[in-house]
């Protein structure tokens, strides 16, 4: 084993490493609390700027360590939040990165959205703010949907009604319950009101939805895997762009969101975010 301890300005640096590939790193700010960081990974590069209340701990390496390779045990909020919110942070730019209108709409269309029926709805037994939903997206068996709505939409109102459903989302776990898609809604800017998009009279469910002309629909790319849509954060590079126009519209920036019967829209709500 072999250590190394060195002064920095305004704290201590304490470097340990073995032939385990595990690197330690302690730093101690009078009258802070110790903040330990375990990196399970092979040894990386470590720059640390000794600021008197952690604001930065910046990590690199030379192999594929990233941010999910650190587990972090630290006793203080601030620490915890700096090594928590650093993969976020790079993911949060990295999808927050398309402005180009060609290429949002090119990644949109990568979103497998469709038509969707729900057939039943009921009251999450385990959480009082989700329903669940059978939703019928023209598939062998209906999807299971979580949806946290139980304060905006009465419950009778999900009733056989026709909805648009982002479809390869990678399924989640909602206390108990796998969720496997998700119902579009638009909100205004209090997130007090929320409608759910409702696809034109006449839909079918699994038609697949896009955007802009009618003459888009014969372009439309395959629909990237849940895996691809999670991996390359095409959901997020999207979701900002998408809203309502003026007359309910659901539009990526100027291109309408459409089945092959029209529009798809909002019931009121103008000028509203969709997610």
């Amino acid at each position: 084993m072999a250590t190394a301890a060195s002064l920095l300005k305004g704290g201590i640096l304490l470097l340990s490493s073995c032939n385990r590939s595990v690197i330690a790193a302690r730093i101690l700010y009078p009258p802070r609390p110790l903040h330990p960081i375990l990196f399970t990974t092979k040894p990386p590069l470590i720059s640390i700027s000794a600021r008197p209340l952690l604001n930065s701990i910046n990590v690199s390496s030379n192999s594929k360590a990233t941010a999910r390779n650190v587990v972090g045990f630290c006793t203080a909020t601030d620490a915890t939040s700096v090594v928590d919110s650093s993969s976020s942070s790079a993911q949060s730019t990295e999808a927050s990165s398309l402005t180009d209108p060609d290429a949002i709409k090119e990644a949109a269309g990568l979103l497998d959205i469709r038509v969707g029926k729900i057939l039943k709805a009921w009251t999450h037994p385990d959480a009082d703010s989700l329903y669940v939903e059978e939703v019928d997206i023209g598939e062998p068996e209906p999807r299971i949907i979580c949806s946290g709505l139980v304060n905006y939409i009465p419950l009778d109102h999900l009733q056989d009604a026709m909805v648009v459903v982002l479809a390869n989302l990678k399924p989640r776990n909602m206390r108990g319950i796998k969720s496997c898609g998700m119902l579009m809604a638009a909100s205004d800017a209090s997130h007090e009101n929320i409608e759910l998009l409702v696809p034109p009279e006449g839909s079918i469910p699994g038609e697949r939805i896009w955007f802009g002309s009618e003459n888009d629909k014969e372009n439309q790319p395959v629909a990237a895997t849940p895996n691809q849509i999670q991996k390359k954060k095409i959901w997020e590079s999207v979701q900002p762009h998408l809203k309502t126009d003026a007359s309910c519209t659901a539009m990526l920036g100027a291109h309408c969101m459409r089945t092959s019967r029209g529009l798809v829209v909002s019931k009121s709500l103008k000028n509203a975010n969709i997610s």
